[in-house]
């Protein structure tokens, strides 16, 4: 059964306690150079874990998806996805068209159900415009994708107004960028780092 496309629609959410219940973010890495890089992401950042391994082996409420801007799910941790969550591609897509007309910019994300019970939640934060896009090496684009994703997890309630760091208290996240789009991992790293700092600099300074 499919879900309707406002059952997944998210708002800004300014309000509320944001350090509660608390959050917990996974890094994960297959391959050893990006389980090396995210380590310097985890290091002195309370809330933030790597796993040297896939990001399905996580009891997570949300995995993240770093796809392109229209949704498609053919390569990459994508494909993974779509092996794992058979309707998963067909919500990002819906969603996309329901919320951005069919693109989704990079720097925007959205979340959506998987199909499945656990992961309930997929978010969708697109690195690159079209899927198979080779990133130049000064992207910003993991960062920008990063930031997406936090927003959302701090400031976004679901349609049936829980807050998605309500619904959402552990998201599994891969390398954004650094499969098909071939950022290398200390870049994605780094990007992903600062994008944490700069939103969740939030619970500290209230802004």
């Amino acid at each position: 059964m499919s879900v309707a496309c406002n059952a997944w629609a998210v708002t800004a959410d300014p309000e509320g306690d944001l350090a509660t219940p608390p959050l917990e973010l996974v890094l994960c890495a297959v391959e050893a150079p990006l389980a090396r890089a995210w380590h310097t992401v985890a290091e002195n950042r309370p809330g933030i874990r790597v796993h040297p391994g896939s990001v399905l082996d996580i009891e997570a409420q949300a995995v993240v998806s770093p796809a392109n801007s229209f949704g498609w799910m053919r390569a990459g941790i994508d494909a993974l996805y779509s092996r794992a969550f058979p309707e998963v591609e067909q919500n990002v897509r819906s969603g996309v068209l329901a919320s951005y007309g069919g693109e989704l910019p990079v720097g925007e994300a959205i979340i959506v159900p998987t199909g499945e019970a656990a992961p309930e939640w997929m978010i969708s934060a697109p690195t690159m415009r079209d899927a198979g896009e080779q990133l130049p090496a000064d992207t910003v684009n993991p960062f920008l994708a990063a930031r997406a994703v936090f927003r959302l997890w701090l400031h976004a309630r679901l349609e049936t107004g829980v807050p998605v760091r309500a619904a959402v208290r552990t998201i599994a996240m891969p390398g954004l960028g650094t499969g098909v789009g071939e950022v290398e991992p200390v870049t994605c790293a780094r990007q992903v780092a600062a994008a944490w700092d700069e939103v969740f600099s939030e619970l500290t300074t209230g802004s």
